[in-house]
């Protein structure tokens, strides 16, 4: 009896979260290890169909790039990156297309399988990504693009039809070239757009914190503000850098909260959204910072 109760106030704590977002759409990075572990794939896909049947209009935007350096190495390739950016020729743009699309259906098929009707996407059609040419400090480092403009129609007619959709990060420029683009700034311009309350980024570690070496330094939640002083401090190195810049500026351009994630932790995504404590970090807006408790 002890346990179905339990089951019955996790019900009751998840209920007013399901009550005020109803309705909001939410946008899902997915990416990182969760991608390359069939397990955690899975428990992904199932929040997510999860947040769609109890009222959230969700949209997943993926990466692929473990994925896409393995094939680039099975054609005899090495993958190459400056500063964080992967090199893209012609034939590495080709292969990222293609495991991209792979990566996409595949997530389409698992959404369907669970009951839900999902639409795989990527940033060509409908000219949903537009994009130009993308330089690391001046230097050519082939297709990779920079998000210039966001015409989000095709994905609010899906959301309106009462699909789920899942986007490829890939664009166009004004030539019609084909460009390979950072899931994470995808997702942030996506977010934008579409005017979400929520961000989700999934990643490979447990959220923020003020020293990474000290577990008790881990942030829970912090204004925009307060996250622009942890970059401007130099205490925030590595991918993170830029991950949380695209934060802070999503929060700047209207999005309501974003939420950085563990993605190897099973159900994260509930977990966060529809518990009072959640376990990972989020930023939400300066005006926002009474939430903030402790």
């Amino acid at each position: 009896m002890n346990k179905i109760m339990g089951k019955a106030e996790v019900l009751i704590e998840a209920l007013p979260y399901i009550q005020k977002f109803n309705r909001k759409i939410i946008v899902v990075k997915y990416g990182g290890s969760a991608m390359s572990n069939e397990e955690l794939q899975r428990n992904v896909i199932k929040d997510v169909t999860l947040l769609k049947l109890v009222g959230f209009k969700p949209i997943i935007v993926h990466g692929g790039g473990k994925e896409i350096s393995r094939w680039v190495g099975k054609v005899g390739k090495e993958a190459r990156f400056v500063n964080g950016l992967r090199v893209t020729d012609d034939e590495t743009m080709e292969i990222a297309e293609m495991v991209l699309n792979k990566v996409n259906k595949n997530l389409v098929r698992m959404v369907e399988e669970l009951g839900v009707k999902a639409v795989g996407i990527s940033g060509k059609d409908a000219g949903l990504l537009q994009c130009q040419k993308r330089y690391s400090d001046g230097e050519d480092i082939g297709y990779v693009g920079e998000i210039c403009n966001v015409d989000p129609k095709v994905l609010y007619d899906l959301l309106e039809k009462d699909f789920l959709p899942i986007v490829a990060p890939v664009g166009l420029d004004d030539q019609f070239l084909t460009y390979n683009i950072n899931a994470d700034d995808a997702a942030c311009a996506i977010a934008k757009a579409v005017g979400a309350d929520k961000l989700v980024f999934l990643t490979d570690i447990e959220g923020l914190y003020r020293d990474i070496n000290d577990k008790s330094s881990f942030i829970s939640r912090l204004t925009a503000a307060q996250a622009e002083e942890l970059i401007a401090s130099g205490c925030i190195g590595g991918g993170m850098l830029p991950k949380l810049g695209n934060c802070t500026d999503a929060i700047r351009e209207g999005v309501n909260r974003v939420h950085i994630l563990d993605g190897r932790i099973a159900h994260c995504l509930l977990l966060e959204i529809f518990t009072d404590h959640g376990v990972g970090t989020a930023i939400i807006a300066d005006q926002d910072k009474e939430m903030i408790s402790g």
